[in-house]
């Protein structure tokens, strides 16, 4: 099948470790279960792509409304098209800053990265809102090169504008959260530490639960999960819960 360009075609063959050649014959994907990992805190949509040839498939129908398009993309420079022309330098040195860090990391069978960045997008009234694009690698090749990948785009507009230009790396599986800023500053930034019950509260609390929903989620008490949540507003420096979802946005932690 005939490889499609797009403007990080280059960047990714330029890691043969890391990136298949090797088409994979679309299947069914259960979406639903990487939703919750990645969360959706405003509109979205998803898609797949298969990265030998740059194809997508499985593209949620919100794309559609979203971007006020009346046809499906079927190639990753489509998707490319929205993105605001300013943006696209800082996207190219994103997908750079990731493929670097995971080559970092280490690549391998079994071996799978989540990785997330923001940039404004055109939507259907022809202005730009800001979007959270959060990837994850669904399968890899014999050698455990990534052959698909899950994008989730969410339109958080209406949670902030401003770009903070910061990229997060994250090993499936792993609670510990990399993250480079490509603004001007330091490189890497410190964290605040959440633990895993902290960061399960936090998903919880940005999908709109009460204390009391997310105890039953969760099979705690809702004592222990206002504890967790004063914990949370404690260690972000936020002083409720809509300025602590939007920092741990910027941080790059949902």
């Amino acid at each position: 099948m005939k490889k499609q360009q797009h403007l990080l075609s280059n960047l990714w063959d330029s890691y043969p470790d890391a990136i298949s050649n090797q088409y994979s014959i679309p299947k069914k994907v259960n979406i639903g279960r990487f939703l919750t990992e990645l969360l959706a805190i405003g509109p979205f949509y998803y898609y797949v792509i298969n990265i030998a040839d740059n194809s997508l498939y499985h593209i949620h129908e919100n794309l559609l409304s979203l971007h006020g398009s009346k046809t499906y993309p079927s190639a990753v420079q489509e998707i490319i098209d929205y993105i605001h022309p300013d943006d696209l330098n800082f996207v190219f040195e994103a997908e750079k800053t990731t493929l670097d860090k995971m080559e970092e990391m280490g690549f391998g069978k079994g071996v799978f990265y989540r990785t997330s960045y923001c940039f404004r997008m055109k939507v259907a009234d022809g202005t730009y809102h800001l979007f959270h694009h959060q990837g994850i690698h669904l399968s890899q090749d014999q050698e455990g090169r990534f052959t698909t990948a899950l994008n989730i785009h969410t339109d958080i507009n209406h949670i902030t504008t401003i770009n903070n230009h910061i990229v997060l790396v994250k090993a499936v599986g792993d609670r510990n959260y990399c993250q480079l800023d490509l603004s001007a500053g330091p490189p890497e930034l410190n964290l605040p530490k959440l633990s895993k019950r902290e960061m399960e509260v936090l998903r919880l609390l940005t999908q709109g639960l009460s204390s009391q929903q997310i105890a039953d989620k969760l099979f705690i008490s809702p004592l222990t999960v206002r504890v967790h949540r004063k914990n949370l507003l404690k260690k972000t420096a936020c002083s409720n819960s809509g300025c602590l979802i939007k920092k741990c946005i910027e941080l790059g932690l949902i």
